[in-house]
């Protein structure tokens, strides 16, 4: 034990960690040597070197190549999390020498793409141009092990009830209710009125079994004694949805803000039809195993004030539509469906 202690405060160098990582992603000695531009005898001698000053042996070889045994798979996880922690540490010093503030990387779900997210980076660029910021939009699935691996410094999107990975912090921003949509011109646009019953006769389009949306939507079908449909198209992506319904004779779920966002472009209708449903709040993960970078606490400030502005505007909305005693609401005398689209607050 006193030889492995001395020889990972001493002598374990990042280019060992580059040598772990590459013969685990290859899981070949020659291939893991052209990745790293060396001959083959030199990445067995280092990786000789490494087990001998180790006390330990870290891959097994055999006529296939090269796996990690139980004490590489953990050398190996933690080479990864240094490699990322250099390579923030290298991007927040090029910051500092260009006169920027530093970089933050962010996994997104579509729930958020079109409202919270923009609205926070704008906020975000105002006060700090110079940082750096990558998005990546994909399921929950996808962006939690980045997440959990320190690829991603925040996730933002529809939080689970709870988070069964160790370690993950999260923080309501605000609720987000659920609307039906059609197209501008389906012939259930037209309609004042609508019960679920009317909708089970047109396709669908639905969120993917295992997103957060789809057990509230199959609750939806259940509760109401309609079958889920038969001709549907399954989906994440708001853009694919929005056009698809447009296009057809489809009817879709959609978060509510960004169904007002297509509806305002006159790509979609938000039709009369109340989906109660509760549905998980807007939130945001990060791993409280990692500290935030600076960049990373100011983009949690701004998805903050961004979601508050969000809440706000959308209260007064509801202001606005809200019919006076013994009047008829302004989208109604215009001969427009009154939109529905209540949600319950988590």
């Amino acid at each position: 034990m006193a030889q492995l202690d001395w020889y990972l405060r001493g002598d374990l160098k990042p280019r060992h960690l580059h040598l772990l990582v590459a013969l685990d992603d290859f899981r070949n000695i020659g291939k893991a040597a052209g990745h790293a531009n060396v001959t083959q005898p030199a990445i067995s001698k280092a990786l000789a070197e490494l087990e001998r000053g180790l006390g330990v042996r870290l891959f097994e070889r055999s006529a296939r190549g090269v796996n990690p045994t139980v004490y590489g798979e953990c050398l190996i996880r933690h080479a990864r999390s240094m490699l990322d922690e250099l390579a923030q540490t290298r991007d927040e010093l090029r910051g500092l020498v260009a006169g920027t503030t530093g970089k933050v990387c962010i996994g997104a779900l579509s729930s958020t793409v079109n409202t919270l997210l923009p609205q926070s980076l704008v906020l975000l660029k105002e006060r700090s141009p110079g940082t750096s910021v990558l998005v990546r939009e994909n399921i929950q699935e996808v962006l939690l092990p980045d997440l959990w691996n320190g690829k991603l410094d925040l996730l933002i999107g529809r939080l689970p009830a709870t988070h069964a990975a160790r370690g993950l912090e999260e923080k309501i921003l605000y609720t987000q209710p659920v609307s039906i949509i059609s197209g501008p011109h389906h012939e259930l646009s037209r309609r004042k009125t609508l019960l679920w019953s009317d909708l089970q006769e047109f396709p669908w389009v639905l969120p993917p079994v295992g997103t957060l949306l789809r057990d509230p939507v199959e609750m939806a079908f259940e509760e109401h004694g309609i079958p889920l449909p038969a001709n549907a198209l399954e989906t994440i992506s708001a853009n694919v949805v929005a056009r698809y319904v447009q296009l057809s004779n489809a009817i879709a779920v959609m978060a509510s803000d960004v169904a007002k966002y297509y509806e305002r472009l006159g790509v979609v209708a938000v039709l009369p039809i109340d989906f109660a449903r509760k549905v998980p709040p807007i939130g945001v993960v990060w791993n409280q195993e990692r500290p935030l970078s600076p960049s990373a606490r100011l983009m949690m400030q701004c998805l903050e004030e961004a979601a508050a502005d969000i809440e706000t505007v959308r209260d007064a909305v509801r202001e606005t539509i809200k019919p006076d005693a013994g009047k008829k609401s302004p989208r109604k005398a215009a001969g427009q469906p009154q939109a529905v689209a209540a949600g319950r607050r988590a």
